[in-house]
């Protein structure tokens, strides 16, 4: 997946928000991935591509404590994702409102909140969507599943023509070759596959919690140990 740094949030609109981009201390940045050139190449890696990413105890990074990370890339050169636990001070129709090339307010107003995707490039915005019809302006990440930085999307919120389900997000989380593995490896990051219905069903509070209770786990019954699905 291409990550255009030229574009603006949602390409043509003007966003602004409270949060500048802050480097962490597990700072992640992100490249263009390119298929492998060859099977043994590709095993190389035992992608968690659509997985989620549940912050062990051990992970105290603010921006990464306690979160959910929703996984849309990973292979040989890195991993891509977005936090979908950790929302802004911002609504969705705070958005709409703030973005000059969007006319439309939506009645009722969309009072779902704007979620915290990363500590990458927080000025720009994303949409994780379930799939529409029109998908020229988004990617699709799996059978239930699409992404788009568009402000056609965006601008669709609140419409007829919006998606059935959708999460807006602002910034995004990547990681440098072999650099997740590593995290895994020292017993910060618990992975199992991902569930729509935690992402787009599950209230925000409980989203950590249910994520585990997908491997079994009780949270106070969290150790050191490393755990897959």
């Amino acid at each position: 997946m291409t990550i255009d740094k030229t574009k603006t949030p949602f390409a043509d609109s003007d966003i602004s928000t409270e949060h500048s981009e802050v480097q962490s201390s597990t700072e992640h940045t992100s490249s263009e991935h390119t298929p492998p050139e060859s099977p043994s190449e590709a095993e190389m890696v035992n992608s968690l591509k659509n997985h989620f990413l549940i912050a062990m105890p051990s992970l105290t990074d603010p921006y990464f404590k306690n979160s959910v990370v929703y996984l849309c890339e990973h292979d040989e050169q890195g991993a891509m994702g977005f936090i979908i636990n950790y929302p802004v001070k911002l609504t969705i129709q705070e958005l709409l409102k703030s973005a000059e090339s969007i006319s439309h307010e939506p009645m009722p107003p969309i009072t779902e909140p704007v979620f915290l995707g990363g500590p990458l490039d927080m000025d720009r915005g994303f949409v994780l969507h379930s799939p529409i019809e029109d998908d020229s302006q988004s990617t699709l990440l799996n059978e239930q599943l699409m992404m788009s930085n568009s402000n056609l999307i965006l601008s669709s919120l609140g419409t007829e023509t919006q998606p059935e389900k959708y999460m807006v997000a602002l910034g995004y989380s990547s990681w440098d070759s072999g650099q997740l593995e590593e995290e895994i490896s020292n017993n910060q990051w618990l992975t199992v596959q991902c569930e729509m219905d935690i992402m787009f069903n599950t209230p925000v509070s409980k989203r950590w919690n249910s994520s585990l209770q997908q491997l079994g786990v009780d949270p106070s019954q969290l150790s050191s140990e490393v755990g897959h699905a």
